[in-house]
């Protein structure tokens, strides 16, 4: 039988149930993929609730084979970006798919024909909205673990995508950090050296309700600058950012959040932390009832995971490569030791971010997952 691509509405919470099901289903009892939760990806792909639907466009695509789902895609155009890097890309995300490769090849043509129809040049992916979506495929580390941020995939996925004629676009790499028993001499002279030269605190908040208040909006414009050149990124609007200190400031645990500022009292470094959600997420199975948070909160407030995620550091672009992400580390090592963490996970990280790998060379660590968004032109 032949694969039928079927489009379906980002407005229909119906049609979009099932696009949601197929990767929970397809992963089902596999131990290490991570599932994202129901209600987040719903509220991703609806215009009505997501504040990057401003500057983006989106088509939704199922695959059908024999009268069965075999697989799904996004296609997604980032307007911001694409004027902010003079491209004319539709990006892929939320790809999934069984182990056909007429499938996978249905599934990107949809989306290259979409995208064609709207005057794009190339295809890219998978990328999501903005880059606080999941983004990358998984190219080694497949049996590792997967975290709250990033994707999961299937060993034969990157596969597909050499045989359908995709090309490298950019690598992240990810590292398993371990924090030894103390802080290392050489970094110790380095944290201090920095403190001193530019008259720089840590400053941490105790309530969540404060931080929003008086830090929230200045920790996004912050990455707004500090992620600027990165690959494919689109500043934040105040729409979003107001959207994520609602939705996202209220999880932290405020002993994984050292902010640093100047003489002047004015954010130049951020790094936000928290306890690994893996297990529970997995756990939690989607949380689609009241009972699927249970896995979470226990997580979160009862029990953590013996290892931590750490989400993203931010440097001010003039204070990056002069020891401030150091000072980060610096404050939070202590808090690793005596809340009982046995390793973090960076997370991706650009394979050519020199400036943030290099400072795992002072601890032991081990490069653990590769993950590739892949590029194809549009004929």
């Amino acid at each position: 039988m032949a694969v039928t691509i079927t489009p379906i509405s980002n407005t229909s919470k119906k049609d979009l149930k099932k696009f949601i099901l197929f990767n929970y289903n397809l992963y089902k009892g596999n131990k290490y993929a991570v599932p994202e939760l129901y209600d987040d990806l719903m509220n991703t792909f609806m215009p009505s609730k997501n504040a990057a639907y401003d500057f983006c466009e989106s088509q939704f695509f199922l695959a059908y084979k024999d009268d069965k789902l075999v697989g799904r895609v996004a296609a997604i155009i980032n307007h911001k970006a694409n004027d902010t890097w003079k491209k004319k890309t539709v990006r892929f995300g939320w790809i999934d798919f069984v182990d056909d490769i007429e499938v996978s090849k249905g599934l990107l043509d949809a989306v290259e024909k979409w995208g064609k129809e709207k005057g794009m040049e190339e295809v890219e992916g998978p990328l999501g909205f903005t880059d606080f979506d999941r983004e990358g495929m998984l190219i080694m580390g497949f049996d590792q673990l997967g975290t709250m941020a990033s994707y999961y995939n299937y060993p034969y996925y990157p596969e597909h995508m050499s045989k359908l004629g995709f090309e490298k676009a950019a690598d992240w790499v990810e590292f398993k950090v371990f924090p030894g028993n103390g802080i290392p001499e050489k970094f110790q002279r380095i944290c201090d050296l920095t403190k001193q030269r530019y008259n720089l605190r840590i400053l941490t908040y105790s309530s969540k309700k404060k931080l929003k208040e008086e830090r929230g909006k200045e920790i996004f414009d912050l990455m707004n600058e500090a992620y600027a050149p990165l690959f494919g990124y689109s500043a934040l609007s105040e729409k979003q950012i107001d959207q994520y200190i609602k939705s996202y400031l209220g999880f932290l645990d405020l002993r994984l959040v050292p902010l640093v500022v100047n003489e002047k009292n004015e954010l130049i470094g951020v790094g936000i932390v928290m306890p690994s959600l893996s297990k529970a997420l997995q756990r939690a199975k989607g949380a689609r009832n009241i009972f699927g948070y249970i896995p979470l909160a226990w997580s979160l407030y009862v029990k953590h995971a013996k290892n931590i995620d750490m989400l993203l550091i931010a440097v001010k672009p003039e204070y990056q490569g002069r020891g401030v992400n150091a000072l980060i580390m610096s404050h939070l090592l202590p808090v690793y030791h005596k809340l009982g963490y046995e390793f973090a996970e960076s997370n991706p990280e650009l394979e050519v971010n020199n400036k943030v790998q290099s400072q795992w060379d002072y601890f032991p660590h081990e490069n653990h997952k590769r993950r590739r968004a892949f590029v194809k032109p549009i004929e």
